[in-house]
């Protein structure tokens, strides 16, 4: 298992791992296999969307922000970050990507990101590659 740290600017924002995930893909040499991809924080996620237009990131934040409320006064939880918790949950906090001849296997405009949701942090993502 392999792992890098993220550091977040913002209380919500979406970051392009991509780079990095290829990165460690080709330090591996695996060729063919499975990459799972993993972040153990329980306010941030794992997502694959479009990478080409930014404007696509600051799409999914106010969505997201528009079905889970912030401010919600029947949130019980003490530490006032339940909303963070209920999108990384909604996003999840773990992807599988294939990998053939060496390259992760995603569409044109697809890549990799941390969602974060609780922000500013230090983001741990932890990668295992399974040949196969």
């Amino acid at each position: 298992m392999e792992k890098f740290d993220v550091r977040t600017n913002r209380h919500s924002e979406i970051i392009d791992i991509t780079r990095k995930i290829e990165e460690e893909v080709a330090k591996s040499g695996i060729l063919n296999g499975v990459v799972y991809i993993y972040t153990p924080h329980t306010t941030c996620g794992i997502i694959i969307n479009e990478n080409a237009d930014p404007d696509v990131k600051t799409d999914i934040i106010y969505k997201l922000d528009s079905i889970i409320d912030w401010n919600d006064p029947k949130y019980q939880h003490m530490e006032g970050n339940s909303a963070a918790h209920l999108k990384a949950i909604y996003c999840g906090n773990q992807k599988f990507v294939i990998l053939n001849n060496g390259k992760l296997v995603l569409g044109t405009w697809e890549g990799i990101f941390l969602a974060e949701f609780d922000g500013v942090r230090n983001r741990t993502v932890c990668i295992k590659i399974i040949e196969g």
